[in-house]
């Protein structure tokens, strides 16, 4: 017969969760792709909305047909983390009217586009920028993942995928997200 002491630590064990299977989230990337006039529309846009000033991304292959060479200028980016990160999360979500298509999670990430920034609530037209959109793009991680980016003795790593699974709890969970599967003909 067990003692009653080992019975309730058995059960404190099932109870608890193991904080290494823990996901958070990592950073939010918005960006927007252009090059001259829209690529500067784009930074004010992206200020407007981050509050961070956006980094500008160049091109590394040439490409003539949409008369693209390396070192051009060809879009901008900014990345936020943490709270902020969160924060904004919940601020684009109500501009696709919290619904995800299956497609759009991935391992580790999921990614949408806003195709006009005035969707967004609480965000007012710019003049200067006109009508335009943005991707957004939410990655998730583990608790040791720098095992996996480390120089020296670096660790296996399978176990710190986050599964396309996990990511569709969490958005329900959170976020209240809708996710649209796709339909099988028959």
């Amino acid at each position: 017969m067990a003692a009653p002491s080992d019975v309730s630590s058995t059960e404190n064990k099932t109870k608890m969760e193991n904080v290494m299977r823990k996901i958070k989230l990592e950073k939010v990337i918005l960006n927007i792709g252009g090059v001259d006039d829209k690529l500067d529309k784009g930074v004010i846009l992206l200020e407007t909305i981050s509050g961070k000033k956006p980094v500008k991304v160049k091109a590394t292959k040439r490409i003539p047909t949409w008369k693209v060479r390396p070192g051009m200028e060809v879009g901008c980016k900014v990345t936020l983390r943490g709270s902020e990160a969160l924060g904004m999360v919940k601020k684009l979500l109500p501009a696709i009217d919290n619904t995800l298509k299956e497609k759009q999670i991935q391992p580790n990430c999921f990614s949408f586009g806003i195709h006009e920034y005035i969707e967004i609530p609480g965000v007012e037209y710019i003049r200067e920028v006109g009508i335009m959109g943005f991707e957004v793009t939410v990655v998730f991680s583990r608790p040791g993942k720098s095992v996996e980016t480390k120089k020296i003795k670096r660790g296996k790593a399978r176990r710190i995928v986050v599964s396309r699974e996990e990511i569709e709890n969490y958005l329900v969970t959170k976020f209240n997200t809708e996710i649209l599967r796709k339909q099988k003909k028959n």
